[in-house]
């Protein structure tokens, strides 16, 4: 992505906290010579090396589903976005802006054995209920083990190991600390929940 240095974010361990607080990604493949999209939840594993990994499944009939072990992926992540008016700014004749975060990484895909599959959906449906606490969490144990084999069957499964990650917070940084403390207060009063995400993530990468 193009990536200024003062929006780039360089530490690992902050790119995959990135990554595990938006964990719906979009990835890109060439497939027979044509650019494929796919939609798909990961589960991130941050000590597989150099730069961590993610585990995913799409369904059978997924065009991304064919992809051999080796097969270049791109990901992409979309954090907290919204409009940045220019009204916002103590700064004058200014134009507006888009205030976002993002990830991208790419990397071989390997396709998952049957077993490393079922594991890997167990990690994940147990990461996600916790966020449903206190809700008893649900878990694989709960379908029978020949429903649970049939299901299995209708999906693959792929671990993306990065050989390249990048993350991106433009949120400001450029700016003058009046023009930040102006935009933060005015998406904090719009109130919806991606402006109130927006000013928070700001707050954190502002100099106060």
């Amino acid at each position: 992505m193009y990536n200024p240095v003062h929006f780039a974010v360089s530490d690992v361990g902050a790119i995959h906290a990135m990554i595990r607080d938006n964990v719906f990604a979009t990835f890109a493949a060439v497939i027979e010579g044509t650019i494929h999209f796919a939609y798909l939840p990961v589960l991130l594993d941050e000590n597989a090396k150099p730069l961590g990994s993610v585990h995913f499944h799409c369904a059978r009939a997924n065009p991304l589903a064919i992809i051999e072990d080796g097969t270049m992926l791109k990901m992409s992540i979309m954090g907290a976005h919204c409009y940045i008016s220019p009204d916002w700014y103590e700064t004058p004749e200014q134009v507006p802006t888009w205030n976002y975060t993002a990830v991208e990484g790419s990397g071989r895909a390997r396709r998952l054995s049957d077993d490393e599959l079922l594991s890997y959906l167990a990690k994940f449906a147990a990461e996600q209920e916790k966020t449903l606490a206190p809700k008893p969490p649900w878990s694989l144990a709960k379908v029978n083990p020949k429903r649970l084999l049939q299901l299995s069957k209708g999906i693959t499964g792929f671990e993306l190991r990065f050989d390249q990650l990048e993350g991106k917070t433009k949120l400001s940084q450029n700016r003058a600390q009046a023009d930040i403390r102006g935009a933060i207060a005015a998406l904090k009063e719009r109130g919806d929940p991606a402006s109130v995400a927006v000013a928070l993530a700001m707050q954190k990468t502002s100099v106060t």
